[in-house]
């Protein structure tokens, strides 16, 4: 809220001033029972704001004790004591006392034990460890489908070092009382008092309206057993005014809404209250606000940062930890010795450098390394991947910096060599900063979980994990959210959302969105209702929503990690996980490894396999990286399915660069991201030598001859200050990041030291400080280069295998794609164009994946939707007795409880059944026949009568006499098609209007958008309409997104609100239009505007001048004459073919009609018509 303008009276700033500042309390209170954001959908309180309130009420600590977790206790550290506040660390715990009579009366298995909530507060180092194993045991040990708790038993083995207050009224002992079972409350309280002694606080909590006989009852347990009080306020929001927000939160958490009375409610008092407010509440009872001050001088540990922590891979069984370490240095030392022998004995020593050279490099590394205190993170990373290659598991070549390692290269964790690129160690570990390396790795997607089960074998479960994550309520999720619980009307919130910009990558603030977009305003002024869901919504946005997994990090510990960090479960995964994030679980000592799975090491592992099929063995480690075929083939842009490069902009950059060697590659994948993009034309017309390489400066000029003397790689901006400046490549590192940073005071002292540098070595000052602003503006953009070397081989690999093995890579790519129909067009389009057949599905020759035969591919089954796996499997699990001989025999074979009605009905619509010879629309309307055939089929194979009803199943097959029924025209059965398979594969819509098209001077697709990137503007094009979205502008008004496909591709042209009114009846799913079009060449691809459309079928009416159909007798003649209904322009005739072929009769109709290609096809599929000629 904006604040008001102080006031000119003196006397009147001076009071508003004194009304600012805290009250001098009548006794210090620190807080003991705060939940942040991280008590999930509960806590309103970022670390922040709670760090904030207590330097403003000059409270000298303050404790954070989250519902059942330790999700923020690191990072609370770490902001409190940064700002000098002693941060309390501590948490709410659910407590069962199973033993308890009134627990047998319950339903444990619908509801789980009762359970209250207790706080327990880490006094010390010993006491915080515990309380992780606490935490970490409520999740880990809780039966499945129980709400999280810990057990009197395990509270009792842990409760050392622990301070516990006894939960206040919400409490085991207040909710006793309340229940006015005092026998019980003093049980617990004795049960609470031998396990933790003079830890034991009995808590005092005054919300209003709270129940003073209970609280009269709880002080006297506590005098009666010498127990301390100690007063609370338990709080989740900053002020008495967030109350209605955090109100919201509450019923968004339930899933209710915040008008129900049966739901949890809180009090507007759960705020956190100054140390004068408290001192007031307690005035009586002063002893429970000293005890908040005693508790805190009692807490003398929070958790700190830790060095990193890693298993022992060699030397675990040495007692000396120096001696351990020794071992585990010369353990990588032999290891990385032996296996750059065999790199080199397989690859030899790449042009230009000598076995020396490598083996210089390699002690080098291994010194840093050792030295670094590193050898370990090597080994562990090279076992497991050394494991998964001998279990035939894809490896990626490396991602990210570690492919700059030799080292790495040596013990096969990468397979790059990283002097064949000039790859710098330095970029990945840098003695001059110590921080841990870290290996991204990639493996293949389909099992990248055996390798994590190794590693969990290898290490204990208990000391292997994954990372939490946190999803937050961002601003249209919030909107969404809090709307519903003020029962809005769904249209108007989703309307609202729909004004917040949708950007992932950088998501838009509320407010920010409030201000830039005036329709807000509009809402608001509209109905009051607008302004409080904005006002709630800002206050929520940005809390925690739910807690989910890392996709790819996992931790290894040298002991259990509820050892070192609380951990969590994930309901969906039966791995344990950390509590704490990426960067605390860093910050906590423990090492992340990132397990990523790559599609596209499945794609090509796939693909060899399938090559191998035909006696060819593909190793793709040893394909050559200069083929001249693979090379001509990117240089055409022939890229769908060749990977990182797949894109409109990738493909014309290609065509522009014409590359034959890898390092264009590699230089294409650093280049092509937004600011070096600007580059790509400048590389492109140096290599080609249509413009001159310009010197930077001749003592360097051989560092940027790869890259056409353009500055594209950070490793580049190091070499450079390293032979320029004299820096060492550490401190090029530390250059670089600096560089990358702009913080202007390090750039300051950076410059002149490289300026110094440079000047010493005969560089003039000018121009060592023009050279220095060029490497800031490049250390910005600069990419990886072991990064983009790595992936540029994945590139290769992929492109290599497309060149020399198309039918193969093309079935992996569809194979591995088969979610996304938009790709599979694609792919299929491709295949097309290389003269491959896509054979359609059928459910005698295809399979789960899409198979391959002599030049041809099989389309999946399970690509169709509605399918799916498991009927897909029954099916090539069925046609293994032998193929199906009929329709009947499939029916009879196939159990309909795994093909259903559903999978019947896309197996019909895709053609996957017209190999039995029924027409697609007879078997649709027989579809129930069909599947009572295949129910009696399943009854009598259950119940072992076969032979008694074999002769009546018999009869029930031969009979399946599907229905009598008209066939579908073919833009129906096409448009049917399209909904099962997500564009048309046997045929197109278009196909029918193709004398039509060419008549009229229409383009197809492919022809248009090559026009359109030699310079064209416009166009008319042809196409049948697949999807139509409505959305609106910016400005309100209409948009049109019209998605359309022709015989060469599929393309997306927009419309705008006049354009979309006038047109919006004919561009329907499944219509055939022609539209005119303006276009514009943009990086991304060619971009339309819609200016006119017109039905396609009465565009071709008007240009067909006759109709001539063949019959051979007149029996269809009377259903023909129906399809003759709408007078026209056309001439028809009816051509009788005489018995015998020995002759025909034309005769022409008298009257003229509408005829169109619509019209022939409707006239083909009538029993008795031979053929129907348009002209």
């Amino acid at each position: 809220m904006a604040s008001e303008r102080p006031s000119r009276d003196p006397l009147k700033r001076e009071a508003a001033a004194m009304a600012d500042r805290p009250q001098k309390p009548a006794r210090a209170f620190i807080h003991l029972r705060v939940h942040s954001a991280y008590s999930l959908l509960e806590g309103a309180l970022q670390h922040g704001a709670i760090i904030g309130h207590a330097v403003k009420d000059g409270t000298p600590a303050i404790a954070v004790t989250d519902t059942n977790n330790l999700f923020g206790a690191l990072e609370f550290a770490q902001k409190a004591a940064k700002d000098g506040v002693q941060p309390i660390i501590g948490c709410q715990l659910e407590l069962a006392f199973s033993d308890e009579a009134a627990d047998g009366q319950r339903d444990r298995r619908r509801h789980g034990p009762q359970t209250r909530p207790v706080v327990l507060i880490a006094a010390n180092e010993a006491g915080y460890a515990n309380l992780v194993r606490l935490v970490s045991r409520a999740y880990l040990d809780t039966p499945s489908g129980e709400p999280v708790h810990v057990t009197a038993d395990m509270l009792a083995a842990l409760a050392g070092g622990i301070i516990c207050l006894t939960g206040g009224p919400r409490g085991p002992l207040g909710s006793a009382l309340k229940e006015d079972r005092r026998d019980l409350a003093k049980e617990r309280l004795l049960k609470l008092k031998a396990m933790f002694g003079d830890r034991l606080y009995v808590e005092l909590e005054r919300m209003s309206g709270y129940d003073r006989a209970v609280e009269q009852a709880m002080v006297e347990l506590a005098y009666r057993h010498e127990l301390p009080l100690v007063a609370t306020n338990e709080a989740f929001f900053r002020k008495r005014e967030d109350y209605e927000a955090h109100d919201a939160l509450i019923a968004i958490a339930e899933s209710s809404v915040i008008a129900s009375d049966d739901r949890r409610r809180l009090s507007p008092d759960n705020h956190l209250k100054s140390q004068a407010e408290m001192a007031a509440l307690f005035s009586d009872l002063p002893e429970a606000l000293d005890n908040t001050v005693e508790i805190a001088r009692r807490c003398s540990y929070y958790p700190k940062n830790r060095k990193p922590i890693l298993p022992r891979f060699a030397g675990a069984d040495v007692a000396d930890p120096e001696a351990a370490e020794k071992a585990e240095a010369e353990e990588l030392k032999l290891q990385a010795r032996e296996g750059l022998a065999r790199r080199l004995e397989e690859h030899g020593p790449t042009p230009g450098h000598t076995v020396e050279e490598y083996g210089e490099r390699l002690e080098y590394e291994l010194g840093i390394i050792e030295k670094m205190k590193f050898p370990g993170y090597f080994l562990i990373v090279s076992d497991f991947i050394k494991w998964a290659k001998a279990h035939g598991i894809p490896v990626g070549p490396g991602r990210g910096s570690g492919a700059g390692s030799l080292v790495a290269y040596a013990l096969t964790i990468t397979d790059v060599d990283p002097l064949r690129f000039s790859l710098l160690f330095e970029r990945f570990l840098n003695p001059d900063r110590v921080s841990m390396p870290d290996f991204d790795i990639d493996f293949c997607q389909d099992r990248r979980e055996e390798v994590i089960r190794y590693v969990q074998g290898k290490y204990g479960r208990d000391q292997v994990g994954q990372i939490i994550t946190f999803g937050t309520l961002q601003a249209r999720a919030v909107l969404r959210d809090v709307g519903r619980v003020l029962q809005m009307p769904y249209g108007q919130v989703d309307r609202l959302c729909k004004m917040v910009p949708q950007n992932p990558a950088n998501p838009v603030k509320l407010a920010d969105a409030i201000a830039n977009e005036p329709r807000f305003a509009e809402e608001v002024e509209k109905e009051p209702i607008v302004q409080t869901l904005l006002d709630m919504a800002q206050k929520l946005e940005g809390l925690y929503r739910h807690a989910s997994t890392h996709a790819a990090g996992i931790v290894i510990g040298d002991r259990p990690l509820s050892e070192l960090v609380p951990m969590y479960r994930d309901p969906r995964s039966d791995m344990p996980v950390t509590q704490f994030n990426m960067k605390k679980v860093e910050d906590a000592g423990l090492v992340k490894f990132d397990f990523l799975g790559l599609k596209t090491l499945t794609v090509l592992e796939t693909a060899v396999k399938l090559i191998r099929r035909r006696g060819i063995e593909i190793d793709l480690a040893r394909i050559p990286l200069d083929d001249r075929p693979t090379y001509e083939m990117l240089s055409r842009g022939e890229v769908v399915g060749v990977f990182q490069v797949e894109s409109a902009g990738m493909r014309k950059a290609l065509i522009g660069m014409k590359p034959d060697r890898i390092e264009d590659i590699i230089a294409l994948v650093a280049l092509y991201r937004p600011g070096p993009m600007e580059n790509i034309p400048t590389y492109n017309a140096r290599k080609h030598g249509e413009e001159e390489i310009a010197s930077i400066h001749p003592k360097i000029d051989h560092l940027v001859k790869e890259t056409q003397g353009v500055i594209v790689y950070q490793e580049q901006v190091m070499q450079i200050a390293q032979e320029l400046a004299g820096y060492t490549l550490g401190e090029a590192d530390l250059l670089r990041r600096a560089m990358g940073k702009k913080i202007r005071a390090e750039m300051d002292k950076q410059r002149e030291r490289f300026v110094t540098g440079a000047v010493e070595r005969g560089v003039a000052k000018p121009q060592a400080d023009f050279i220095f602003d060029l490497l800031a503006k490049f250390a910005d953009y600069g990419f990886n280069k072991s990064h983009a070397a790595a992936y540029a081989i994945v590139s290769y690999q992929t492109a290599y295998l497309k060149a020399h093995y198309p039918v193969e890579f093309l079935a992996a790519s569809m194979t591995l794609d088969m979610s996304n129909t938009d790709k599979l067009a694609d792919f299929r389009q491709d295949a097309m164009r290389l003269g491959i057949e896509v054979v359609p599905p059928s459910v005698l020759s295809s399979f789960r994946d899409f198979e391959v035969g002599e030049n041809r591919i099989f389309y999946s089954l399970a690509a169709l939707k509605g399918v799916g796996d498991a009927a897909v499997e029954h099916i090539v699990e069925k046609r293994k007795d032998g193929p199906f001989r009929s329709l009947a025999d499939f029916c009879e074979r196939v159990d309909p409880k795994i093909v259903g009605k559903r999978v019947f009905e896309s197996l019909i619509m895709a053609g996957a059944l017209d190999c039995f010879g029924h027409d697609r629309a007879a078997m649709t309307a027989g579809v129930e026949r069909m599947m009572g055939l295949a129910a009696l089929a399943q009854q009598n194979a259950v119940s072992g009568q076969a032979d008694i009803f074999g002769a009546s199943l018999g009869a029930q097959s031969q009979a399946l006499a599907l229905p009598a029924t008209d066939p579908w025209l073919p833009a129906d059965r096409l448009h049917r098609e399209f909904q099962v398979v997500g564009f048309y594969l046997s045929a197109h819509p278009l196909d029918e209007y193709k004398a039509a098209l060419e008549k009229m001077r229409v383009q197809n697709w492919a022809e248009f958008s090559a026009a359109v990137k030699r310079g064209a503007s416009a166009g008319r094009l042809a196409g049948t309409v697949t999807s139509k979205q409505e959305r609106k502008t910016r400005t309100g008004n209409k948009m049109g997104v019209v998605m359309f496909s022709d015989t060469t591709g599929q393309y997306e042209a927009v419309l705008f609100s006049e354009t979309l009114a006038q047109y919006r009846d004919l561009l329907e799913p499944g219509k055939s239009v022609v539209i005119t079009v303006s276009a514009e060449d943009r990086p991304e691809g060619v971009n339309l505007r819609i200016q006119t459309v017109q039905s396609l079928e009465d565009e071709a009416s008007r240009i067909q001048k006759a109709l001539r159909i063949f019959v051979r007798d007149s029996a269809p003649i009377g259903t023909l004459a129906g399809q003759l209904a709408v007078k026209g322009e056309g001439q028809v005739s009816f051509v009788v073919i005489k018995e015998g072929g020995d002759g025909e009769v034309e005769i022409a109709l008298p009257e003229r009609y509408r005829i169109s290609p619509q019209v022939a096809s409707a006239m083909r599929a009538v029993p008795g018509v031979v053929e129907v000629e348009l002209v």
